[in-house]
This record gives C-alpha cells, sequence and structure tokens, in this order.
C-alpha cells in the first residue's frame, strides 16, 4: 500500500456516493482504473440489474486495463448474479493489480472474489478507507451481517425536546432547508416507515418530493426512478383507505389484526400481519421481513410513541435529531415515548456531527456502545 492508493480510493468512493440514491438493494459501489500513475477509466454502479462499477470502468479503460491498477470500494463480486462476475471480468482485462477498500460482506462474495484473483497472480491489497466506504454502505452491511435494515431515526424538535403542540400540531418546527435534508434522507432510503398516528393527524404522504430535493437534474432523476416503498405501522387498521397516505401510491401496512386483506389489495396496498405476544405489530419482525425483501436502509418518521417503541426495543442505529431555535412549551409532546424511572436507565448516545440547516441545527447520534 503507497500514499497514492488513498488518493485513487477517495476518488473511487466519490464516485460510489453518485449511487446514494438509485442502488437499493446493492451497494453504493465505485471504481477508478489508473495506469502509470494516470486515470485511464472509471464508474460507478447506477442501479440494480444494471452493469458494475468495474465493468463501466473498464469499458471506458479498454487496453489501458492491461498491467493497471483497479481501485474498487467493495471486493469484486465472484457469483453469476442478475450481471455476471466483477471478478472474471478483470481477470480477461489483465489488470496487474486490484485494491479493494473492504471485503463484500455477502456471503455468496465475502472473499470469494479476492481469492480468484490471487489465484491468477494478481495482486491484491485491502482496507483502503474501509471505515468510509462501511459508512456509506451501513444498510447493505448491517443487512448481510445480521439480517435487519439499517433503521435511521429522524426526529425533529423544538430547543426544549418538544415534537408537537398538545393537540398534536407539528408543522412546520423546522425550516425549508431542513426539510429539503429530510428529502434526501427520504430518497436514499429503501423503506419510509411511519405510525398511523403520523399519518392522522398530520396528512402525511410520506413521499419524495422533486422539487424540494436540492440535486442536480441526474441524481434527482435517479431518486425518482426508485421512491422507497412507504410502510405504515397500523396496528387496529385505523387509518382509512382513501386517506391521502393512501392516493399517494402503494404502500405496506403492518398491523396486528386479522381480515380486511382483500381490501387493502384492491386498493393497491399490501397487509401484513405481525402480531406480537402483547398483541401489537412485531416491530423486529417486520424489520426482519423487510430485510428479506432487501431493504438496506429504514427511515422512521414518526411519533413519540412508535419512535420510542422502537428505541426501547434497540432497534435504532442512528438519530437525526432536528433542532429548531423556538419552544414549544411544557404542555406539548416529547422526543420519544420511553418512560425511565432513574438515570441509571438513561440511553447514552454518541453524537457523530452537528451542523447548521438555515436556522436549525442537526444532530446525528448513535447509541453508545
Amino acid at each position: 500500500m503507497n500514499t497514492s492508493d488513498h488518493a485513487w480510493m477517495a476518488r473511487a468512493l466519490q464516485l460510489a456516493r453518485k449511487g446514494l440514491y438509485s442502488t437499493h438493494p446493492n451497494p453504493r459501489v465505485g471504481c477508478v482504473i489508473v495506469a502509470d500513475g494516470e486515470l485511464v477509466g472509471e464508474g460507478w454502479h447506477v442501479r440494480a440489474g444494471e452493469p458494475h462499477a468495474e465493468v463501466h470502468a473498464l469499458r471506458q479503460a479498454g487496453e489501458r486495463a492491461r498491467g493497471a491498477t483497479a481501485y474498487v470500494t467493495l471486493e469484486p463480486c465472484s457469483h453469476h448474479g442478475r450481471t455476471p462476475p466483477c471478478a472474471e471480468a478483470l481477470v480477461t482485462a489483465g489488470v496487474a493489480r486490484v485494491v479493494a477498500a473492504m471485503q463484500d460482506p455477502n456471503p455468496q462474495v465475502a472473499g470469494r472474489g479476492l481469492a480468484r484473483l490471487r489465484s491468477v497472480g494478481i495482486e491484491v491489497t485491502s482496507g483502503v478507507l474501509e471505515n468510509e466506504v462501511r459508512a456509506l454502505n451501513a444498510g447493505f452491511v448491517k443487512r448481510m451481517e445480521t439480517g435487519l435494515p439499517y433503521l435511521r431515526a429522524k426526529l425533529a424538535m423544538s430547543l426544549d425536546g418538544r415534537t408537537a403542540m398538545a393537540s398534536g400540531e407539528s408543522q412546520w418546527i423546522t425550516g425549508p432547508a431542513a426539510r429539503a435534508e429530510v428529502q434526501r434522507l427520504r430518497a436514499q432510503s429503501s423503506v419510509v416507515l411511519t405510525g398511523a398516528d403520523t399519518v392522522l393527524v398530520d396528512n402525511a404522504r410520506l413521499t419524495v418530493r422533486a422539487a424540494e430535493l436540492g440535486l442536480d437534474s441526474e441524481l434527482t432523476a435517479l431518486a425518482l426512478q426508485r421512491p422507497p416503498l412507504r410502510v405504515l405501522v397500523d396496528g387496529r387498521l385505523r387509518v382509512p383507505l382513501d386517506a391521502p397516505f393512501f392516493q399517494a401510491g402503494p404502500a405496506l401496512v403492518a398491523t396486528s389484526a386479522t381480515g380486511r386483506t382483500e381490501d387493502y389489495v384492491a386498493s393497491g396496498h399490501e397487509l401484513l400481519t405481525l402480531a406480537s405476544p402483547d398483541g401489537r405489530v412485531d416491530l423486529r419482525g417486520l424489520l426482519s421481513e423487510l430485510a428479506s425483501r432487501g431493504t438496506n436502509e429504514v427511515l422512521l418518521e414518526a411519533g413519540p410513541r412508535l419512535a420510542g417503541a422502537f428505541a426501547a426495543l434497540g432497534l435504532i442505529d442512528e438519530y437525526q435529531i432536528f433542532v429548531a431555535a423556538k419552544f414549544l412549551g411544557s404542555s406539548a409532546r416529547p422526543l420519544l415515548d420511553l418512560p425511565l424511572a432513574r438515570m441509571s436507565e438513561a440511553r447514552e448516545l454518541k453524537i457523530e456531527d452537528i451542523r447548521a440547516f438555515g436556522d436549525d441545527w442537526r444532530i446525528i447520534a448513535r447509541p453508545a456502545g
């Protein structure tokens, strides 16, 4: 490994980030081909079912790929899926060296791609910018390693920690810049998950609004081509089928009730019954089901009760908390419905990032440990 490896991998990572809104259920991957210190080819994985990053880069490099070094953010695949294996493409192209940021956590690959390259004498290096690549593909990595998606909770609150007035009124706590960032969070997610209270009180649709994304035309088009699945947790089926949420497009409803499946199917939606022993929706079971369908990242946009339920079960991987410079008062609703009696029960968080969005602030925090 040399200093230039980091620079070229940084470029590959930059390319991989272009797939932030479009590669689901695949990981975001970038690749660059370098010959004699010169960039001769580069590419990124755009969407599932289309050529992988290595193929795009090799096509651009052409004959100059022979004897070159390939930098790829994820171990080249070694199995035949919807596309041919990229490890074989690199072998055929005659590259002399492959630098991978990390081994693929997919059990179908899991080191086999790198082993194939070594078997024909290609020099292989891995671990360059691995932490950054794992962060970019946190959902894919977690799904492959644990069978659950990465759950990101988006919460908006006032400086006094309140999310809505006692009546439930909550629009709008934060300003346009913060709301645009939430649109981007929705667009990068496989699933946007909410609860019946949020849909009933706010008439929420939970869709991606192109005008608020603030992306260039290419990324906006990609984001709109693969909108997230909207999932509603509605244990007692309280949300009527003529609500704006259902009128906005197909949705999955997770419930603990039985019956009425035909009504939802006839309206273009899916009803999934997942009851826990206490009669409520089995939230862990729901996440497991979503992972089995290829869900990498779930964005939770819900009120204090549902958000608190996920937090109590230890299912939230990341909190994105938007803080507005205003007070809503002591009778307003709390951030989480998470009753704790003693200081020893406090949930500790590790703050990863704090930055301004217009007049508001965003805190990214993860459960400590």
